[in-house]
């Protein structure tokens, strides 16, 4: 009955640390990832809100934690540039995701590492 080659403590350690690096980076990029997308969400629906609004009716915006008056027509630019940029970056973020699980499988495929859950 053949078995696994036994793999030395101080590689299995280092294995170990790298892989459980591999997952809180992906852990986190996956956290940041999902504060865009509701941030994201957020903004569609003030836009939807705000767009059959009249253009001069006032409203309220939050600007460094300060409340301030402004028109309809004001803000409704400057929210559909910070949506498309929140869009931009979420895809950016996505890609970044997708590449560094590929790395992660890579390696683990690589160092033949089998994940055995408990």
């Amino acid at each position: 009955m053949a078995s696994q080659p036994q793999i030395n403590p101080k590689r299995q350690q280092e294995l170990q640390l790298q892989y459980t690096n591999y997952k809180n980076t992906l852990q986190q990029m996956a956290q940041k990832i999902g504060d865009i997308e509701q941030e994201a969400e957020e903004h569609k629906l003030v836009i939807e809100t705000l767009e059959p609004l009249p253009q001069d009716r006032k409203c309220f915006r939050m600007v460094n934690g300060v409340l301030v008056e402004r028109t309809v027509q004001d803000v409704l630019p400057t929210l559909k540039t910070n949506s498309d940029g929140l869009k931009q970056v979420l895809e950016e973020l996505l890609k970044q995701y997708k590449s560094k699980q590929t790395e992660l499988d890579n390696w683990k495929k690589k160092n033949n590492i089998q994940v055995v859950q408990p």
